[in-house]
């Protein structure tokens, strides 16, 4: 694993300027937010615009990371590793004002997965590298075996699309065009892809112009004082935060279907170590190096790991390199949280998600109750479908990842029908599906009675069953928790599963396995995928009648699963008028 502590991040001085530190702080984060709202504005691709899925952040000339836009914490690793691998690759010298750089690849560039591809741009003031701006955008087909370049059974990153080391794509302001079109006609959507690489850099110029005026304004020095306060203060906030937790040793499995290729099960095993004001989090034990491509590379292990500490110990905690210095990380080499090359790392979400839900498990032993949560869904379900336009016959790819069910908390149900721990992109709505795309979309929905009982019941997984209109549609699939449920706390149930159906309701039904790719579609075939739900939390006796007959009339929960979970006697009180509720055959 590489070495997670940042240059000249120490402690913060018996003095510093507090206020001056946050009124710093909050405006960087404003110029991330300002890049991230022009990216989602300018770019062409349903992708970035519709679903946001992409991320920004603002970078001191040492490679410190300062501020990243509130979007897709698993792409904090891929923003990490690029300009890491740009100052290893480049000198500062070796820059000029008006460069941008680009990467993609997980063991060339730092990246996480091919779609992320980054784009760095240096900040100069005078002659002077002040900082760097970046972005990463996720690129609906980047080439590779299968349209949208991610596929579960994919056996090498060959197999998966362009791999961009980093590398200079404008020189003094010119993009350099020989490039792009290499980039762009390495896809089955060059046009798409052009266009989106020059919002990207042009996003870079935006926010490298907002700050060098900030810089300015405030004087380089003092800028730079800024930025160490600002470093060291969020790491001692944490090694606060680590200091106040008893030490000891604590582990926590969780579990994927298969590995892609089908076979067994997965484990995956995180282990916390705390002492001190530090905190070791370790992956041995965790499964070998998938043959499919569920493999996470250390830039996207970190990011999750770096997600898991913040929303566990300080949600507030600014998002910065000084989070990371009293945080370090270990997995076995081969293992499928640090694999070897040329292993396969396009469906790393999926394992990163499993990874956070086993982080967050292994704190159960160390946080007060009031703050634990139950298992989450920990996916990040996915659907593709793609083929000709029928008016123009131009290619389409139609992609989209789904939520499911949040684990309940100590005093209150899990949320329903979103996205947990290191993903954060939002759904394509039916709209833009059914008006760019020859897809029907049939239903869109919660999954009933897919929520873990309990005290607190956990969350609601998505029912989404779309419909080809043409011959020749491909579908591609990945999912997990076929096979095992989200696991509660305290006698809360466990949550509900996932599954993948062709041609639901029909005699030609078929179950599929979790993972599938380029299934041909003809036109009138379905594809019904459900999103698994939420653990619950807490006794199913200690649950309240009043909350048990809203479950049942909202239609959360049929009655035969209250009747299961609740105990039949409860529910006839549950049904009485007074518990405001009618009967129900």
């Amino acid at each position: 694993m590489p070495d997670t502590s940042q240059e000249a991040i120490g402690s913060l001085p018996p003095r510093f300027d507090a206020v001056a530190m946050e009124v710093f702080s909050n405006r960087m984060l404003s110029i991330t937010e300002s890049m991230a709202i022009h990216m989602m504005r300018s770019s062409f691709s349903s992708q970035i615009k519709e679903r946001r899925d992409f991320s920004v952040g603002i970078f001191d000339a040492r490679g410190n990371m300062l501020a990243q836009g509130t979007h897709i914490p698993l792409h904090l690793g891929s923003l990490l590793g690029a300009v890491e691998a740009l100052l290893e690759r480049y000198k500062l010298a070796d820059m000029a004002e008006g460069d941008a750089f680009i990467c993609n690849d997980p063991y060339l560039a730092g990246g996480t997965h091919l779609p992320d591809i980054s784009v760095i741009t240096p900040v100069f003031i005078g002659n002077e590298i002040a900082a760097f701006a970046a972005n990463i955008g996720h690129h609906a087909d980047i080439g590779g075996a299968v349209p949208g370049s991610l596929s579960a059974n994919s056996r090498s990153i060959f197999e998966e699309g362009l791999r961009i080391p980093i590398i200079r794509i404008a020189r003094a302001g010119v993009v350099d065009e020989d490039l792009l079109n290499l980039i762009s006609n390495n896809s089955r959507l060059a046009e798409e892809r052009r266009l989106d690489l020059k919002v990207q850099i042009a996003v870079n110029i935006r926010g490298g112009e907002e700050t060098r005026a900030l810089f300015l304004r405030m004087g380089l020095e003092q800028a730079r004082a800024a930025i160490d306060d600002i470093l060291n203060y969020t790491a001692d906030r944490l090694r606060r935060r680590l200091a106040a937790l008893p030490a000891g040793k604590h582990s926590f499995t969780t579990w994927l279907d298969d590995d892609g290729s089908g076979g067994a099960p997965v484990q995956i095993v995180a282990t916390i170590t705390l002492g001190g004001d530090a905190l070791h989090v370790d992956f041995q034990g965790t499964g070998p190096q998938a043959k499919g491509a569920l493999n996470v590379c250390p830039n996207a292990l970190r990011a999750t790991v770096y997600y898991c500490v913040k929303a566990l110990l300080d949600p507030e905690l600014m998002a910065n390199s000084g989070m990371f210095v009293p945080v370090t990380i270990s997995a076995p080499r081969g293992s499928i949280a640090n694999p070897e090359f040329p292993a396969a790392c396009g469906v790393r979400s999926m394992t990163c998600q499993k990874i956070a839900g086993a982080v967050f498990g292994a704190f159960r032993e160390v946080l007060p109750t009031d703050r634990l949560i139950a298992s989450s869904n920990d996916l990040l379900p996915s659907i593709a479908f793609s083929g000709s336009q029928p008016d123009t016959g131009s290619f389409y790819i139609c992609g989209e990842t789904l939520g499911g069910g949040s684990g309940a908390r100590y005093d209150s149900d899990g949320m329903d029908a979103v996205h947990v721990h290191v993903t954060n992109s939002l759904n394509l709505p039916t709209e833009a599906l059914e008006n760019e795309f020859p897809l029907l979309c049939e239903e869109y929905a919660l999954v009933v009675d897919s929520g873990g009982a309990g005290r607190q019941r956990g969350g609601l997984g998505i029912a989404r069953q779309v419909r080809a209109l043409q011959d020749g549609t491909i579908f591609s699939g990945r999912s997990d928790s076929h096979l095992r449920g989200a696991e509660g706390i305290d006698g809360g149930g466990t949550g509900g599963l996932g599954s993948l159906i062709l041609n639901p309701g029909r005699e030609d039904e078929e179950r599929l396995p979790s993972k599938v790719a380029r299934i041909d579609l003809k036109r009138g075939e379905s594809i019904r995928i459900e999103t698994p739900g939420g653990a619950g939390f807490g006794s199913c006796g200690d649950r309240p009648i009043e909350l048990i007959a809203r479950d049942i009339r909202e239609g959360t929960i049929t009655r035969a699963a209250a009747e299961r979970d609740y105990g039949s006697i409860r529910i006839q009180a549950a049904l009485q008028p007074d518990a405001g509720i009618s009967k129900q055959k």
